[in-house]
């Protein structure tokens, strides 16, 4: 199997639980049972490394991966009670603030 194909699964594995535990999966994320904010910081910011580290090997994978990860990191600052500073939520210290 070519690198790419293990690295994207890897971050489409990823990104599908960090949007689980944001609550995305059901109709209502504020409650949500599976959300876990906490969780959900891990998630992204282990997206935001692999996708950041890996992106040279990507091609054409490497945008819709960074939209993705962007995606949720916006999802992350507007679930957030107490928003991070820019540049310190998850995994902008691999991606810039968002």
């Amino acid at each position: 199997m070519p690198s790419v194909e293990v690295i994207s699964r890897a971050a489409l594995m990823l990104m599908s639980a960090a949007a689980e535990r944001l609550g995305l999966s059901d109709d209502d994320p504020d409650n949500s049972p599976h959300r876990d904010l906490d969780e959900a910081r891990r998630l992204i910011t282990a997206l935001a490394g692999l996708v950041t580290s890996s992106v040279q090997y990507l091609g054409m994978h490497a945008a819709p991966l960074r939209d993705g990860l962007k995606s949720l990191q916006q999802a992350f600052r507007e679930s957030s009670a107490v928003p991070d500073a820019p540049g310190q939520g998850p995994g902008e210290k691999y991606t810039g603030p968002v």
